[in-house]
């Protein structure tokens, strides 16, 4: 009995420091080995990382959308697309960014899904929409963080940011 008794305390503090031990101590965020290097930016809210396996990877922010850059058949260029382009760059440029994933984890386009994070902790997904340079776009199963997006949409469209600034 007591045998059993000090296993099970011995298996949740290992438990513990198992989970522990894939976070920073100083501020809860991920180690350096969850961090994928960014490649290259296409726009606003999509990017190439390099995976684990060494190769390309594209990646789809969740529930944001920013305004076209290029046209094509389906899309016009869109107001403040570029200047949404421009602003992911300089934030991506040369930087790692930790993924985290919803649901579904690809689109039909075959794009991972993710919430992105900078080294900082900057949550790139509400960064966009808090600035004006994406508007909220919900597409269930990946809702984790919509309620978020839609309060800070408000915000922005009230303070006329970005996008949001049109004469």
């Amino acid at each position: 009995m007591h045998l059993q008794k000090s296993l099970s305390w011995f298996f949740l503090i290992f438990l513990i420091f198992s989970i522990a031990g894939n976070l920073d101590a100083t501020n809860g965020t991920a180690k350096n080995d969850d961090f994928f290097q960014v490649e290259k930016v296409v726009d606003g809210d999509t990017f190439w990382v390099i995976n684990k396996k060494g190769e390309r990877e594209k990646i789809r922010l969740i529930g944001v959308d920013t305004p076209e850059v290029r046209r094509s058949k389906n899309k016009e260029i869109g107001h403040y697309g570029k200047e949404a382009s421009d602003f992911v760059k300089n934030l991506l440029d040369g930087q790692r960014v930790r993924l985290e994933y919803d649901v579904a984890k690809y689109d039909r386009y075959k794009r991972t899904l993710a919430y992105v994070y900078l080294e900082d902790g900057t949550f790139l997904n509400a960064h966009l929409v808090k600035e004006g340079y994406a508007a909220v776009m919900t597409i269930p199963p990946n809702v984790k963080h919509a309620d978020l997006f839609v309060d800070l949409q408000r915000m922005a469209r009230k303070k006329k940011k970005g996008l949001w600034n049109i004469p």
